[in-house]
């Protein structure tokens, strides 16, 4: 569950900055957004790989 709340964090860090970047039509927002949002694609291709490894290890 350590893991879900890094992803809810970080989602709730970004909201700034969407508002900035779509409503204000701040650039270096925009940069801030895709950056958070290749750390969450990272942040959770590790979730499923530690998912996947404990179905694998529950399975045997």
């Amino acid at each position: 569950m350590a893991r879900f709340d890094e992803v809810k964090n970080l989602v709730m860090s970004l909201e700034a900055d969407f508002e900035k970047f779509y409503e204000k039509n701040n650039q270096a927002a925009g940069t801030r957004v895709r950056k958070g949002m290749q750390d969450l694609k990272t942040l959770a291709q590790q979730i499923r790989s530690e998912v996947q490894e404990a179905k694998n290890a529950a399975a045997k």
